[in-house]
């Protein structure tokens, strides 16, 4: 089975920048596309950036377009998220998924595999 695995989280102050990367045990990854969710303390699992593989075809939650990007790497198998002009508010449980074709990419059931999660703190 797929298998997703995060990395770039960390602490860094408000204004700064953070690059998550999610990279799939697949060769090659063969989904139709991969997604950013994040999940802050008290408060629901939200979307926040998704992008279709064979694309790039992308989507943002409105609370980061223009601020985060998202990418991919097919050699590598990797998605990316660049996240610029961080606010406390984007402190987070990052997490990537992988959704096999046919879903809504901006709703979490229709994501197959998942990541462990990276945190992503942003200080005042």
């Amino acid at each position: 089975q797929e298998q997703l695995v995060e990395s770039g989280g960390g602490l860094v102050q408000a204004g700064g920048s953070l690059r998550l990367s999610c990279a799939s045990s697949e060769r090659p990854f063969s989904g139709n596309a991969m997604g950013w969710f994040r999940r802050a303390p008290g408060k629901e699992r939200e979307f926040v950036a998704a992008i279709v593989w064979s694309g790039p075809v992308t989507y943002y939650a409105d609370s980061v377009k223009d601020r985060f990007i998202i990418s991919r790497d097919k050699a590598k198998n990797t998605a990316y998220l660049q996240m610029n002009s961080l606010k406390p508010d984007d402190t987070a449980v990052y997490y990537c998924a992988a959704e096999r074709g046919g879903g809504n990419l901006l709703y979490p059931q229709h994501y197959r595999e998942w990541g462990q999660g990276t945190q992503v703190t942003v200080s005042a």
